[in-house]
Parts: structure tokens; C-alpha cells; sequence
């Protein structure tokens, strides 16, 4: 299946929905502390979502029951939101995706829950730089196998796992299109990138090994298996004509 090349109109919505995932992520910053549970970042996403005019892409996708995902600690993706209360210590990856006038932002990133452990903290300085180091690999004509090559080579380097069982996408009309992002991969391998397309680059990183298991209990939550801690940074990135813009990158963070 092609590459959808969007319009200028289109860009517009999705940089828009983009935008409010963006806010979205920020917004639950002052709610990520002991005590509170993923279920109730669920009910405050959800509700800012919903008062800016949006839906949410995950409620009720294939049957997920959260209008977030929320992933701490071992949790490599696709967490659901429930009972789990957070403690001092924690680690926690919220992704949020809008759908705002039918046009789809895509969007996570990792917070701290109190005073977190040395080891963490690399992990996710580390993981924040394997996502910079992908994004700057979007320019035209490069080919999409670069951004999985670099992000590998670095977190190989430092001793981490990147996850290859799940990968970015296309984005933005849909909330998920061709093409499949991989965040390790060959040099100079894949299609080229022209301006005009839109995609997520979202490397999962793993402080032990790269394999995940997905949790029977739910069918939705993904695992490290040595359950060692995991983290992960996501944005959406529109190809420009002379490079990229990362649509989701509201306040400056790369």
C-alpha cells in the first residue's frame, strides 16, 4: 500500500490533533504522583480530551477500555488503564492519540513518579536520545531503514534492547498507515521520504533484553520478559520539504 502524501489542508488538521495530544500529555503531568491510579489518568484524560472538543483513538479501539495507554516500569506498550496505583519510584509511559476533525495525533512520553532510581533516570535519558537520534533522520530522500539503524547502533552501544516487535506508523488521516517504522533496521534500506508524509518514530528501550510478552489477563499489555524496566518517547513527524517538523513537539522538548 502507497505512502499517503497529505495536503496542505490536511497537514493543518493533523498538526492541529497533534498539537492537543501534546497539551493532553501535559496536562496529566500534575496528576502522575503516588497514590493516584492509571485509571483515574484515564478519567482525566479522557474528560480534557473530550472538553477540547475530541475523541480519543484508543477508547474502544479493537476493544481497548482506555482512552490512554499507560505503561510503567516493566511494561514495554499498550497498557490499560485500571487499578494499578502509582508508587515513589515509578516509571510511567502515557501515550495519548486525539482524533480532532477526523484527523489523528499521535504522541508519549515518560514520567518520573517521585524520586526515581539512577538506573532509571538513563534509561530514560537514553531512550529520549534514541527518539532525537531518529528524528534526525527525517529529511527527503532519505530511506525510513536509517531512523531504526541509528536509533539501534546508539542503544546497542550504551548495553540497552530496542524493542522490535512493535514499531511506528504512518499517522494522521487513519490511526495507523503505511509506513511501518521500525526502530531497528538496516542501513539505506525502505522507501524514501517525500514532504508531505506523516508518521510516528517511537522506540521502545529496554534496560535488559529487547523480547516482550503480552499479558493474558488482558491480551493488551506488553511486557519486557525479564521484566527489567522499559521506556519510551514517541512524535509525529510531517516531512517538510527541506526537513522535518515534529507536529507533536508543542513545547520544544527536541
Amino acid at each position: 500500500m502507497a505512502i499517503k502524501i497529505k495536503s496542505a489542508e490536511q497537514i493543518d488538521g493533523i498538526r492541529k490533533s497533534s498539537q492537543l495530544a501534546a497539551k493532553t500529555l501535559k496536562y496529566l503531568e500534575q496528576f502522575v504522583v503516588p497514590g493516584n491510579t492509571t485509571q483515574y489518568l484515564h478519567e482525566r484524560a479522557l474528560e480534557f480530551i473530550n472538553d477540547h472538543g475530541a475523541k480519543s483513538a484508543t477508547l474502544g479501539y479493537k476493544g481497548f477500555t482506555g482512552a490512554i495507554c499507560t505503561s510503567p516500569n516493566d511494561v514495554v506498550c499498550h497498557g490499560v488503564p485500571g487499578k494499578y496505583e502509582l508508587k515513589e519510584g515509578d516509571i510511567l509511559n502515557i501515550d495519548v492519540t486525539t482524533i480532532l476533525n477526523k484527523y489523528f495525533g499521535d504522541t508519549c512520553k515518560m514520567y518520573p513518579v517521585g524520586e526515581i532510581s539512577e538506573e532509571a533516570k538513563s534509561l530514560l535519558e537514553h531512550t529520549k536520545k534514541c527518539l532525537s537520534i531518529g528524528m534526525k533522520q527525517c529529511f527527503p530522500g532519505n530511506r525510513f531503514g536509517n531512523i531504526g539503524f541509528h536509533i539501534k547502533e546508539y542503544a546497542q552501544e550504551k548495553g540497552l534492547g530496542v524493542v522490535y516487535e512493535f514499531c511506528g506508523h504512518g499517522v494522521g488521516l487513519r490511526f495507523h498507515e503505511q509506513p511501518e517504522v521500525p526502530h531497528t533496521a538496516d542501513k539505506n534500506t525502505g522507501k524514501r521520504m517525500r514532504p508531505g508524509m506523516t508518521f510516528t518514530i517511537e522506540p521502545m528501550i529496554n534496560l535488559g533484553k529487547a523480547r516482550c510478552k503480552i499479558d493474558p489477563s488482558d491480551g493488551w499489555t506488553a511486557r519486557t520478559i525479564d521484566s527489567q524496566l522499559s521506556a519510551q518517547y514517541e512524535h509525529t513527524i510531517l516531512i517538510t520539504e527541506t526537513g522535518h517538523e515534529a507536529l507533536t513537539d508543542l513545547y520544544g522538548e527536541f
